[in-house]
């Protein structure tokens, strides 16, 4: 089994409370909400695109 890559996981688990946390505040009618976690999904998918870059350039992926 290969060995996890926990910043990957991390960034996986905060994406997607992001993205229930769109559904959520939906239901609540908050467009402040609806917005704050669009621009959350947004900033923490491109720190993951950001760092497996890094990664692979430094070859640890």
């Amino acid at each position: 089994m290969k060995e996890v890559k926990w910043p990957f996981l991390i960034y996986a688990i905060l994406t997607a409370a992001s993205i229930m946390g769109i559904g959520i505040a939906i239901a609540e009618k908050s467009l402040l909400g609806i917005l704050g976690c669009i621009i959350a999904v947004v900033v923490i998918m491109g720190l993951g695109f950001k760092t497996k870059k890094k990664m692979r350039e430094n070859g640890t992926l």
